[in-house]
């Protein structure tokens, strides 16, 4: 699986993360001629090599040329539909969350960090990145807020800043003892809104490396480390045996375990003891969901005893797109990865066109 992991073991800001996913661009000098052409006004965008502590990596800088207020600007940006979305699902959390520890409307608000075109030139090109990396799985380190005070359009605010902690809600965060800024608003709702979850670094054979740095300098690398790799994906298998549930309740369970995330549940006959004829009962479901989908079988079926198999996931990479015929539409599924594609019909829009030509 197509694995982006973020560490942020030094916070994250708009810049650094758009720096550090730049990295892992093929061709970053491309990306950022078209960058500077999707319209966002008054802003240019430089991405120079840069160096902390030995190591190399990139910094973005962000040049405004005037502070005017525009409004609807991304609603302008010469970008695509998905990445539009996107930008403005960011730029939501954002502002929302600046709105409500000030107290003013969203359409009030003035960004404590640089300024407005500032947030949507780092959330554009962030997003824009995204789209085009396009990783199947998100994940990022616990982040790292630092501590201490910043100035700001409000005054003297502490570290992490209001809008920031209350973006970071329900997002492990420590802080160091590092005094500084670490992690800022915008940073802290690109990775809310794109992370799937904050966790140690998964077995991942990275095949590239980026390194995006901040302006401050600390005593330690003040960067964004973003790997991009092939995960291999654990998968649980809970088994059990049941021979004294009829066909209605297995096929119920069956169904609220799919309902509630499982990756697949199925059923293989089998003979029991006492010469009675039964199923072997498998839910299949990330690590993650095991205790959930124990909780969920124990209290759906009979079994008093499930076992548990982990094991690794191979699966090629899936689209599905709708494909106009003659007929009307049809959703066609496409898999690929490990050098081959595979293409198929969803057999229910075949079922139905059969159906209404029939």
């Amino acid at each position: 699986m197509k694995t982006l992991y973020l560490e942020c073991s030094m916070g994250a800001a708009g810049d650094m993360l758009m720096a550090a996913l730049l990295e892992l661009h093929d061709n970053p000098k491309d990306f950022i001629d078209r960058l500077n052409n999707v319209g966002i006004p008054d802003v240019k965008i430089i991405a120079e090599p840069s160096s902390k502590c030995g190591i190399s990596g990139t910094h973005i800088n962000v040049e405004i040329k005037n502070h005017e207020h525009h409004h609807n600007v991304i609603n302008q940006l010469k970008i695509s539909d998905t990445v539009k979305q996107k930008v403005h699902a960011v730029y939501k959390i954002l502002a929302e969350a600046e709105s409500q520890v000030h107290g003013v409307p969203v359409d009030k608000i003035h960004f404590h960090e640089i300024g407005e075109m500032d947030a949507v030139a780092d959330i554009t090109g962030v997003c824009m990145l995204m789209e085009e990396l396009a990783p199947e799985l998100i994940l990022a380190s616990p982040v790292n807020t630092g501590s201490g005070h910043v100035r700001c359009a409000h005054g003297i605010l502490p570290v992490p800043a209001p809008a920031t902690a209350r973006i970071l809600q329900n997002v492990p965060a420590y802080s160091d003892g590092t005094n500084g800024e670490l992690c800022t608003p915008t940073g802290a709702a690109l990775l809310k809104y794109f992370v799937k979850e904050f966790r140690e670094m998964p077995c991942l054979a990275v095949s590239k490396l980026g390194y995006g740095f901040g302006k401050k300098d600390f005593e330690k690398a003040n960067c964004v480390r973003a790997y991009i790799g092939n995960a291999n994906e654990e998968v649980a298998e809970l088994v059990c045996n049941l021979d004294d549930m009829t066909p209605e309740a297995v096929a119920f369970a069956q169904q609220l375990l799919f309902d509630e995330g499982a990756l697949d549940v199925y059923t293989v006959p089998a003979g029991m003891k006492k010469g009675r004829p039964g199923l072997i009962f498998t839910c299949m479901c990330s690590t993650e969901m095991k205790e959930k989908m124990l909780s969920l079988i124990f209290k759906h079926t009979t079994t008093i005893g499930i076992r548990e198999y982990v094991c690794r996931r191979y699966t090629l990479q899936r689209e599905e797109k709708e494909v106009q015929t003659e007929f009307g539409p049809v959703r066609v599924k496409t898999s690929h990865g490990f050098g081959t594609v595979k293409s198929k019909p969803e057999y229910e829009d075949i079922a139905r066109i059969v159906m209404e030509k029939a």
